[in-house]
């Protein structure tokens, strides 16, 4: 396993375009991690630590921004209005005929929809800059600011946010796998050791077998996790006018097609209700601040509420990511063009009904296990009466799902490469 993993990194590093791409991802992240270590003003730090770490889904929230929200810097709402932004369009271009037209138009009709999600980020990022504002100005961390300086606070935070999105996108278009992902999984990373460090200190001696035991578990999941991602099912396909190939040709369909965005949407989106609590807490008027109070019990990392509402959260993104990224009406087109067909099933409408049969099969059994180990971490750490490692288990999701991809990436242009020096 070493030796191979070895000669994979070795074959990357040979190749110039791949080991170019690679300096200069290495590079955006050196950036991207210097730049979130600049502190916007006006914090009062050691209370904003306080407060964190009181909070278990605040301190989930400072993972996913890679550490930049505790310490509050300039890109202190890190990609969370970008994500967003990119839920909102995704759902328009089901009701909007316009986005719909522009989802099918290829290339270019997806840098539109790339270029309305960066426009929308700009008042997300305002909106969640006034509510965080809010939020630490209850909490009395934020004191005496004048009206020019929040609006320099929240320019500063909305700057960072687009910033971040700016070099996640040189990540995507100059270096290997998918920017934000990748921005993601470096903040996850870079807090792992932080916290690894806050887990050890508060564990106590009779809780080492309960951490043995979910350090199994984590493994096992790991494990399935990468079973999952790398599953498929082949689907046969024959063509009337060229030979089979030996092997035969298949159409594969992923089982988890969607990858990790689905996780990401749920997370922004399950945190919601707890970052609306504690805006809340600090009003004046009772009923709202009973309200806060109720909504912040219900929706905790270890309610039963929290974790089916996330579970259901990642199957119907799961479902609604896959159905934007694989279209059976296309795959149908062009086995029909080509002169391929499905073994028993007919071209055109019937080859549509069918792999969309397939696909929602599929899905549903790789939406149902996404779903399930999502949850899975909090429930195990639940049990073992460590919150902590709740950060750990949603992080390992993120982690291996972003290495996969970004394996398969560059197996990808190794395997182009070589094509094109056999075409020399």
């Amino acid at each position: 396993m070493v030796h191979e993993i070895l000669a994979f990194f070795t074959r990357s590093v040979k190749s110039p375009p791949i080991r170019k791409k690679i300096i200069l991802t290495a590079l955006a992240l050196v950036v991207f991690r210097l730049v979130a270590h600049i502190p916007a003003a006006g914090i009062d730090r050691t209370s904003l630590q306080t407060l964190f770490s009181g909070s278990p889904l605040l301190s989930l929230l400072d993972v996913f921004s890679g550490g930049t929200l505790a310490n509050f810097s300039i890109m202190a709402l890190g990609l969370t209005p970008y994500i967003n932004a990119s839920i909102i369009l995704q759902l328009l271009t089901i009701v909007v005929p316009r986005l719909e037209e522009l989802s099918k138009e290829g290339e270019y009709g997806q840098e539109k929809i790339n270029q309305y999600t960066r426009i929308l980020t700009i008042p997300f990022s305002i909106f969640q800059a006034l509510g965080m504002y809010a939020l630490l100005t209850s909490q009395g961390i934020i004191q005496g600011l004048s009206p020019l300086g929040i609006v320099a606070l929240i320019a500063t935070m909305t700057a960072g946010t687009m910033l971040a999105i700016w070099i996640g996108e040189l990540i995507t278009e100059y270096g290997v796998g998918n920017g934000i992902s990748f921005l993601i999984f470096s903040g996850i990373v870079a807090r792992l050791p932080v916290s690894l460090t806050r887990t050890l200190t508060t564990v106590r001696a009779e809780d080492l077998l309960y951490i043995g035991i979910f350090l199994v578990v984590a493994m096992v999941v790991v494990g399935l996790i990468v079973y999952v991602n790398e599953a498929t099912r082949q689907i046969p396909i024959h063509y009337a006018r060229r030979a089979s190939a030996p092997g035969g040709s298949y159409l594969p369909l992923r089982v988890n097609q969607a990858g990790v965005i689905p996780i990401i949407f749920a997370v922004s989106l399950v945190l919601m209700p707890t970052m609306v609590s504690q805006f809340l807490a600090g009003v004046s008027n009772p009923q709202l601040a009973e309200f806060a109070v109720t909504l912040a019990n219900v929706f905790q990392p270890q309610s039963p509420t929290y974790n089916i509402t996330y579970f259901l959260l990642v199957v119907g993104f799961t479902y609604f990511y896959t159905s934007v990224v694989f279209n059976p009406q296309k795959i149908a087109d062009n086995l029909q063009k080509n002169g391929g067909f499905i073994p028993g099933t007919r071209p055109g409408s019937q080859t549509v009904k069918y792999l969309n049969y397939v696909l929602n099969r599929i899905t549903a059994a790789g939406a149902v296990f996404l779903g399930l180990i999502a949850v899975l971490p909090a429930l195990v750490s639940g049990m073992v009466g460590i919150p902590d490692l709740v950060i750990g288990g949603t992080g390992i999701l993120i982690v291996v799902a972003v290495v996969l991809e970004l394996t398969r990436d560059i197996e990808a242009q190794l395997v182009m490469k070589r094509y094109e020096s056999l075409l020399r």
